[in-house]
């Protein structure tokens, strides 16, 4: 099929391309966009060409009989960087996520209130996703003693990939699939 807008084609596989965590072969992208495989070859050569422009940091490889996005060689040290430190972080508990679930969903929420509901103590938890920056402090109560008030910021947004909070799914939802 010929292309009538080469730059969306070369749109569409650059972001097929960006996405995927392996190599795509010409025919997997020839199957995945509809277009001819001789096309997807063309378009492929003219990213190509696009990435080997010069002050790019990533690069077009041909790799294991596909196409892979890659960073440049040059840029790897401050990649490696990233990467140990992402590696430091290790992945939140099942605790610490039902803790964030509920702050996220009730907030602003107490202390007190988020044991009610999960029926443990969350002290250390909580401590651990303000280290994070998942959570904040965003007042106190009128309460006895008043409480301090835990929010969400825009690190949780950014942790689970959400605009705002209104992109989290309806609790009623979430309850018919426990169910």
């Amino acid at each position: 099929m010929p292309l009538i807008f080469p730059q969306e084609g070369m749109a569409v596989l650059e972001a097929l391309l960006f996405v995927a965590s392996r190599p795509l072969s010409a025919n997997t992208l020839s199957r995945l966009t509809g277009l001819d495989e001789a096309d997807v070859e063309q378009l492929l050569t003219s990213l190509e060409e696009v990435y080997n422009r010069p002050g790019r940091g990533i690069m077009l490889a041909r790799v294991a009989g596909g196409y892979q996005l890659v960073t440049r060689p040059q840029y790897s040290s401050y990649v490696e960087k990233l990467l140990q430190e992402k590696e430091k972080t290790p992945p939140l508990s099942r605790a610490a996520l039902e803790t964030l679930s509920i702050i996220a969903y009730y907030q602003p929420v107490t202390r007190a209130q988020i044991e009610a509901i999960r029926g443990v103590r969350v002290d250390h938890i909580l401590a651990v996703l303000m280290e994070r920056g998942l959570i904040q402090e965003v007042g106190r109560g009128s309460g006895h003693g008043r409480p301090i008030l835990y929010g969400s910021t825009p690190a949780f947004l950014e942790y689970f990939g959400l605009k705002d909070l209104s992109e989290l799914p309806p609790l009623d939802e979430l309850e018919q699939r426990e169910e």
